[in-house]
This record gives structure tokens, sequence and C-alpha cells, in this order.
């Protein structure tokens, strides 16, 4: 295939009709076609700008609530930090770098990123190539750990499902291929 509409319409021609979410999911992470494995997504060469590209204050306010919390809950000797759709790792990098003032809230940090695009990985890992952290595609279960759970701009770009209403009825949306 030599391009994702291609991709899609052969898919759909011999899997039938595709839900919603599927459609989404490869149109951003297709590893060779999808909208997060282009090479400049975020900033000024990219198509949008989030808070942290803009200021390091954002990820080190952000960092700083995160460490008033963990104040109040009595500083837990273990606790898992996670970001989900880290990006190219800016806001964790500018939390991080705040963090490093308070040295016992790094020790008691166990650092989790969740981010299924491959190119995206690779700008965080290389931002925080210092730092000892876990990847992971999707949300792991973490049991028995305090956990402070971030996410900016990320919601807003998951695949969702759909679903139409006629009369008491309720149908997915699914995405087909018309001749016109």
């Amino acid at each position: 295939m030599k391009d994702l509409g291609s991709l899609l319409i052969n898919e759909i021609k011999n899997n039938g009709p595709m839900p919603l979410s599927s459609y989404i999911q490869q149109c951003l992470l297709h590893p060779t076609f999808g909208y997060y494995s282009k090479k400049t997504v975020f900033g000024v060469d990219g198509d949008f700008t989030t808070a942290p590209e803009i200021s390091q204050m954002f990820g080190e306010l952000i960092a700083l609530s995160i460490l008033q919390t963990w104040i109040d809950q009595g500083s837990p000797s273990q606790i898992i930090l996670t970001e989900l759709g880290p990006g190219r790792g800016t806001m964790m990098a500018d939390m991080l770098r705040t963090f490093k003032s308070y040295p016992k809230f790094l020790k008691a940090a166990e650092i989790h990123l969740v981010e299924a695009s491959s190119n995206l990985k690779h700008f965080q890992k290389t931002r925080l190539s210092e730092y000892n952290i876990v990847w992971h595609e999707e949300l792991p279960k973490f049991e028995n750990k305090h956990l402070f759970l971030i996410a900016n701009e990320f919601f807003d770009a998951l695949p969702i499902e759909q679903y139409l209403r006629k009369g008491d009825n309720f149908f997915k949306r699914t995405v087909q291929v018309s001749d016109g």
C-alpha cells in the first residue's frame, strides 16, 4: 500500500464495515501512515502547539501541585507517577527537573509513560534518557501504590465509538466504502 486511504479501503472491502474507533486508531497510529508517525506533529513546524511546548512553567506548576499533594498525603515512600500521551516528553522533562529539588520525592517515584506511537516514544526516550522510566502502550493496572496520573491534550485524541439512535435502538457507527 502506498497510502493510508488505500490501506483502509482495502481493509474495509476485505473485512466489511470498520468500527469508528478502529478507523481513528489507524488514522492516528498506523506505523507508516498514521498521523503520529509523522516526524513533526507538535511545535512551530507541526500542526499544533500544546501548553508544555510554550512554557516550562506549565510542567513546573503541575510538578509543584503533585509535590504538595504528596506531602499532604504523608509523603508515601512508594508512588507511581504516570503520564498519558506525553507527546515529545516536554511536560515530564519540566516536571522531573522540578522534582530534582525534592530528592525524597524522586526516590519514591516510579515513573511510567503511556505512549502508543513509536515515533513519539523515540522523542521521549531521547529527552528523558537520564531517568529510569517504564513505557507502556496501554495503561497498566497499578496496585497497592499511590498513583499520580496526568494527561494533557490526551483525551481529545483517543479513538472513540459513536452510536446512533433510531427509535428505541442504538447502532454503532462504522466506516464503509461507497462507490461515489
